[in-house]
């Protein structure tokens, strides 16, 4: 590893050598895991040094685990902007315009270029139920600053973001306690 490499980032478009640009990545599919994985570059790239924010979509009625964590953590932007699981609500307007608050807050920390990384967590949801429109975040994301890395968790991403990616995982179920009846646990799930 070179002494560029090992160092700490330091601030926004840090460790921008040659060849390096921001990345699209998508942690997609109906698997367990995809929030997770966002967090887990989160915290890696808080380690080198590097300005992170969060923009949680969906999440929003209670507090999880990562969110009391991010709360503590300096040089951390995380935006709980959700109201709780769409598919349960029984006001789809107040979520249509919680979801077109936390687009316009995530375009804004987008292409501001302050921040290194930039998560759009579970805003596949939001383009699903057409609280935001796919040709917004796409253009969003072609018009970023060259060094800002997007990544977008939820189901179901759409095609056009899987094309325009540069790096998609899709998760799968292969087994889960739920289907055993367990429910989500405190520490593992939430």
């Amino acid at each position: 590893m070179s002494a560029e490499q090992g160092a700490g980032a330091g601030a926004a478009g840090a460790g921008a050598g040659a060849g390096r640009r921001g990345l699209v990545i998508v942690y997609t599919g109906h698997g367990k895991g995809k929030t997770t994985a966002a967090l887990g570059m989160v915290f890696r790239a808080l380690g080198r040094g590097m300005r992170v924010a969060v923009v949680q979509f969906i999440k929003g009625k209670w507090k999880t685990g990562e969110r009391l964590f991010a709360e503590t953590i300096p040089g951390l932007t995380f935006l709980v902007m959700g109201r709780g699981f769409t598919w349960e609500s029984d006001d789809l307007s107040r979520d249509k315009a919680a979801a077109r608050a936390a687009f316009q807050e995530a375009a804004a920390l987008i292409g501001g270029g302050e921040q290194d990384i930039v998560v759009l967590d579970e805003i596949t949801y939001a383009l699903h139920y057409g609280f935001i429109a796919e040709d917004e975040l796409l253009a969003a994301l072609r018009a970023r600053p060259p060094h800002v890395h997007v990544v977008i968790t939820g189901r179901n991403a759409p095609d056009a973001l899987v094309a325009l990616a540069d790096l998609v995982t899709e998760m799968r179920p292969v087994k889960h306690p739920f289907e055993q009846g367990m429910k989500a646990q405190i520490g593992v799930d939430f």
